[in-house]
């Protein structure tokens, strides 16, 4: 019995680090797994030797007749590799997949990632929903917004935390605000960066540090330039040992306007980051933090709460002492031995 993952590539970002969590859970099991990448060929993360790694395509892009080439490919692997579990944790992932295995005795497990009403697919995303077994969602608002036909086929699961997560840090956090995650729209990065603006007139020894890279970097550049806040501002790229590198921050910010669960918030949290968060659709964030208790949620696209709620937290150190010790509690709640078990036993496969 083998298991294959599905997804365009391994470049980076939360879902791909889930995949290679799971999958080298599964290495470790003495499981039989591969992760297909149809859309590139490079992997970010430490996947174990045994995981079996399939390149479809090197190319991230590609007109009709390199996307019917694909489906060759990964039709041929489906074929040779007939009553395999396919896995797919994106949406195109699932159609590609289920057009390249359709025929075949693959039972497929399709992962809703982020909000499904933002993915701009839903017709060719139902159609592919249909050839999918088991539909696995993180938050009660997406498994809701399913239609009923497939709420009867669909489970909750919520996101592992990587053991190698660093421990929570002990001392005087350093008065940094860090943003971890893509710079792309969904993410909104823009608005951390105009809240900061607010929260840095009363807290001018705080410096905002952004870890990661994407489309909207250019024009997150010029406005801190115009906020005159270019000394202030750090722009640190994608880094793989980020985690490492944010662990002392005195505040996280999940600015999102959309979003599942971030890997990210989760993982701050863990490590006892104060944290605040957009309280977006589909309710990621809001499934973990109890508001003033173990983070803080403020409203989408709202930067003076945004930048009130970090004022909270630089202001008030029993505040933040508190956050920081009930968010590291995640760490007992959602080791990734538990929640991977919990795929397995979803799917009916004995781990």
């Amino acid at each position: 019995m083998k298991i294959v993952f599905v997804i365009p590539n391994m470049t980076g970002g939360g879902t791909e680090r889930v995949i290679s969590l799971f999958a080298n859970e599964y290495a470790k099991r003495g499981m039989d797994v591969a992760i297909m990448m149809f859309a590139g060929d490079e992997c970010a993360y430490a996947v174990d030797p045994k995981v079996e790694l399939v390149c479809v395509s090197p190319q991230s892009h590609g007109n009709a007749r390199v996307r019917l080439e694909r489906l060759k490919h990964m039709r041929a692997y489906f074929k040779k590799n007939n009553g395999c579990y396919i896995f797919s944790f994106s949406t195109m992932g699932t159609v590609f997949g289920a057009l390249a295995a359709a025929g075949l005795h693959c039972p497929m497990l399709v992962a809703e990632r982020t909000d499904p009403r933002s993915s701009g697919h839903d017709l060719i995303r139902n159609l592919a929903y249909r050839r999918a077994r088991w539909l696995v969602v993180q938050t009660e608002e997406s498994l809701n917004y399913l239609p009923a036909s497939f709420r009867k086929k669909a489970y909750r699961l919520p996101n592992p935390v990587d053991e190698t997560v660093p421990p929570p840090f002990v001392g005087e956090r350093l008065k940094r605000v860090v943003y971890l995650g893509r710079l792309e729209p969904e993410k909104n990065p823009m608005l951390l960066l105009e809240a900061f603006a607010l929260f840095e007139k009363s807290f001018p020894e705080y410096r905002l540090e952004y870890y990661g890279a994407g489309s909207l970097e250019p024009e997150l550049r010029r406005r801190a330039e115009e906020l005159r806040l270019t000394s202030r501002v750090v722009w640190h790229g994608f880094c793989r040992d980020a985690k490492q590198q944010i662990v002392d921050a005195g505040i996280f910010v999940l600015p999102s306007n959309y979003e599942g669960i971030s890997n990210a918030m989760v993982e701050a949290m863990a490590m006892g980051l104060p944290v605040i968060a957009t309280d977006c659709p589909i309710g990621g964030a809001a499934s973990y933090i109890r508001d003033g208790e173990n983070g803080i949620l403020v409203p989408v696209g709202d930067a003076p709460r945004m930048a009130d709620a970090m004022k909270r937290i630089a202001g008030d150190p029993g505040l933040a002492a508190r956050l920081s010790e009930n968010a590291r509690k995640l760490r007992e709640e959602c080791p990734v031995d538990k929640v991977a078990d919990r795929l397995l036993e979803i799917a009916g496969i004995k781990g």
